[in-house]
């Protein structure tokens, strides 16, 4: 017998907290709503709450910063002083196609040097694509180029004569 005991003990302990929940549910139902909903057929029709004002609340949902996905700046600098926009994208994690061709040559040169040093710093990539044309990539996007030399690198390498 002591031990049916000790099991009841344990059952009643254990349900001990879900005795005189019938109070509160009947209490909730006794309430009248503050907002009457449309309903046909014991279906709501719409609900009585916006999502813009659940977004305003204190949220602790943080956006992910990829949100858009992968992005591509053409950027066409008209001076050194618009290089420093063209880093402020490389941090956000944008590629870069920085084409030169409205600017000079000594321009041209100090801009390719600070975005690869910037580049270099936030652990991206960079890659000449053509005359006065550069691409710069984030540390989240891989570059990988095909030219013309590698392929006839590559072409005669696969195409010597077997010994």
């Amino acid at each position: 017998m002591a031990v049916a005991d000790k099991f009841k003990g344990i059952i009643d302990f254990l349900t001990s907290g879900f005795e005189g929940k019938d109070d509160i549910y009947d209490k909730m139902m006794d309430e009248e709503p503050d907002e009457e909903y449309p309903v046909q057929d014991n279906l709501a029709y719409k609900p009585s709450f916006n999502q813009e004002e659940q977004k305003n609340q204190n949220s602790k949902v943080v956006s992910h910063p990829n949100y858009r996905g992968y992005e591509v700046m053409v950027c066409e600098p008209r001076s050194y002083e618009d290089s420093i926009g063209i880093v402020k994208h490389l941090k956000d994690r944008k590629t870069i196609v920085l084409n030169l061709h409205l600017l000079d040559k000594e321009q041209a040169l100090r801009i390719v040097d600070f975005l690869c040093g910037a580049a270099h710093a936030l652990s991206g990539s960079q890659q000449k694509i053509g005359d006065s044309v550069f691409i710069f990539t984030p540390v989240n996007v891989a570059l990988s180029a095909d030219s013309q030399k590698s392929k006839f690198l590559r072409d005669a390498l696969w195409n010597q004569p077997q010994v």
